[in-house]
């Protein structure tokens, strides 16, 4: 399975359109909405974590997206788990809302995975030891 987050902002003329329920129906992907707004003047953003079952469905979707204004790109900052000083005591993964941070058991090991992160940074805040943190990435559009 294909997944990523991506950061779509919508102009003031497709702020108020269907598009993106578009991506279920034209393109059969299946999406989380993992945060949205739109402002008084009618732009707005949204972070999406879409999932496709290929590279190209998804690929075909941002380009749906893009053609109709959308700006679609990756998001600009990086989580980061210090493995040296995390003490795995679990915090994180209590506010996690991606189950990106889990505990592997019986290890009682908390694991990160990076590729369902949202970047909400819930994490940072919660992490006693100071583990996680965060890292700056450029951003980048999606082809």
């Amino acid at each position: 399975m294909y997944s990523k987050i991506v950061i779509l902002t919508f102009p003031p003329e497709v702020a108020q359109k269907a598009l993106v329920c578009q991506l279920t129906k034209k393109y059969d992907l299946l999406f989380n909405i993992l945060s949205a707004k739109i402002s008084n003047q009618k732009q707005g953003y949204m972070v999406l974590e879409i999932q496709s079952g290929s590279k190209s469905g998804f690929n075909k979707g941002v380009r749906y997206l893009k053609d109709k204004g959308v700006s679609v790109s990756l998001p600009e900052h990086q989580i980061f788990k210090d493995e040296e000083i995390c003490t795995h005591c679990g915090a994180c993964t209590a506010v996690c809302p991606t189950d990106a941070l889990h505990i592997k058991r019986p290890e009682m090991e908390v694991i990160f995975d990076k590729d369902k992160c949202s970047v909400c940074e819930l994490c940072i805040l919660t992490c006693p030891s100071r583990a996680m943190g965060l890292f700056s990435a450029e951003t980048q559009d999606v082809e």
